[in-house]
């Protein structure tokens, strides 16, 4: 034991050696992606913190000096450590630890020097609407930083934020998964059934994203989605004193042919350049975040300018439902981000004309019943079935009668899916990738897929 003691520096040396000893705590970086990077370099910078990380597969960019622990069930095998930062895709109970587990979301909320956090979490819809927000507050004049699930890894931002900034950040069911804190306004968006590859049912998907309500305080607000059972339930768990419906009169709502809020207008509907009835949704849940932080009567005029310019100049999000180019007539659509049914379904829903959708790809423990409905009641020319799914799809087709598939296996590539989708559209026809499915049977992840089909449709 180091003891209190008057010496000379000759003598203390020895005491300070064991001091520093004593004080420094043992951290492991559990997995080592985008998020594992940023919990290594902030912990790194703090200093005091003797650094591991700690992976399944072999890493080549390990920092310099830090040590390793590399191994199949390594995430079982970290007793040793007073921390242990888990990367989000970690299923918190494959971690086994004696100190702390914690994650850069649960950390970013203990340290960030701003309170007014707006966490948007959904389904379906949670960039869109996580991007409008931090759109519509830039441009009515506050200073805004973006995060989380899109943007920079959280804990990247902190040196940037200042006490009255605003933050806002897209969560995640497993950024959310273990989290103890809640953000002051919270927005719950579509919940579905997803990532149940992961999840072991739809019930622990949902009691993940309920953490983004549950640890809210009187004063909060949370705001969700008008119709979703799902949303609602989680709203429920909030102690929020403000609970809004985004899409009525308790919020931003349609209004004919306009966007309103509290009796003031805040743009036309043909402002609005991203297509489809969710879309609308997104907005004014968008809308109805960023209202609460933009100050008195005087504000709120100065603040629908903004908003209003936002709208108009938002084009959507990279692989979500973005207009890649007309080809003798026929508009060809990137939603390659829908991977899920219910993506897929909305998109679907998106458009009146006759599709030829491209659907498959890696299973995510869907089920694709509501969907192949879907496709049967809609004005559907052709179904094209990729990958480690196609199988799958076509069966659920089948039990609703829909047969007019063709099938590409996972050695086909995105030029010959793309090809043969001009082969059959006609004039006025639109192709849509919307797959309801991962990307990892064919393609590195749901960018790779969506940038190979934009590059395939400008070969056209």
């Amino acid at each position: 034991m180091c003891e209190n003691v008057s010496v000379g520096w000759s003598e203390l040396a020895p005491l300070v050696n064991c001091y520093t000893i004593v004080m420094n705590k043992k951290v492991a970086i559990a997995g080592f992606g985008i998020e594992g990077h940023s919990a290594y370099k902030y912990f790194a910078a703090q200093g005091g913190y003797d650094m591991t990380i700690a992976d399944e597969h072999p890493i080549s960019d390990v920092p310099s000096g830090a040590k390793q622990l590399i191994g199949k069930d390594i995430f079982a095998e970290l007793t040793d450590f007073d921390i242990v930062v888990r990367t989000p895709s970690i299923r918190p109970d494959r971690i086994k630890a004696n100190g702390e587990i914690t994650s850069t979301v649960k950390k970013f909320f203990e340290v960030c020097p701003s309170k007014n956090i707006i966490g948007v979490t959904g389904s379906k819809g949670k960039g869109t609407i996580t991007t409008l927000i931090y759109k519509m507050l830039q441009a009515a004049g506050k200073r805004v930083h973006i995060g989380g699930n899109i943007g920079v890894p959280v804990l990247d931002m902190l040196d940037d934020i200042k006490p009255d900034d605003i933050v806002v950040l897209e969560l995640s069911s497993f950024q959310l998964w273990d989290l103890h804190q809640s953000p002051h306004i919270a927005v719950v968006g579509m919940i579905a059934p997803d990532h149940l590859d992961v999840h072991t049912d739809f019930d622990e998907y949902l009691a993940a994203k309920s953490n983004i309500a549950r640890w809210q305080k009187p004063g909060d607000f949370i705001i969700y989605h008008p119709t979703n059972v799902y949303a609602r339930r989680i709203a429920e768990k909030s102690p929020a004193t403000f609970k809004f419906r985004f899409g009525t009169q308790e919020a931003a709502y349609i209004d004919g042919d306009r966007i309103v809020i509290e009796g003031y207008e805040v743009c036309k509907l043909s402002d609005v350049n991203i297509p489809g009835a969710h879309n609308l949704e997104n907005i004014c849940a968008a809308i109805s975040a960023a209202w609460q932080l933009v100050g008195d009567d005087a504000a709120f005029r100065e603040a629908i300018r903004g908003f209003r310019e936002a709208i108009k100049d938002f084009k959507g999000l990279n692989h979500r439902l973005q207009l890649v180019r007309t080809v003798d007539g026929v508009k060809y659509y990137d939603d390659s981000f829908a991977t899920t049914p219910d993506s897929a379904i909305v998109a679907l829903r998106a458009f009146i004309p006759p599709k030829i959708i491209i659907l498959g790809g890696s299973d995510k423990g869907a089920d694709f019943d509501e969907l192949a409905a879907e496709v049967a009641k809609q004005d559907i020319r052709q179904a094209i079935l990729i990958g480690n799914m196609r199988f799958k799809l076509q069966t659920a087709l089948k039990r609703v009668g829909f047969e007019d598939v063709r099938l590409f296996d996972e050695q086909s590539n995105m030029n010959e899916i793309v090809g043969y989708a001009h082969k059959i559209a006609r004039p006025g026809d639109v192709v849509l990738l919307s797959p309801a499915c991962a990307s990892f049977d064919m393609f590195k992840n749901y960018n790779d897929r969506g940038d190979q089909f934009i590059a395939s449709v400008r070969k056209l």
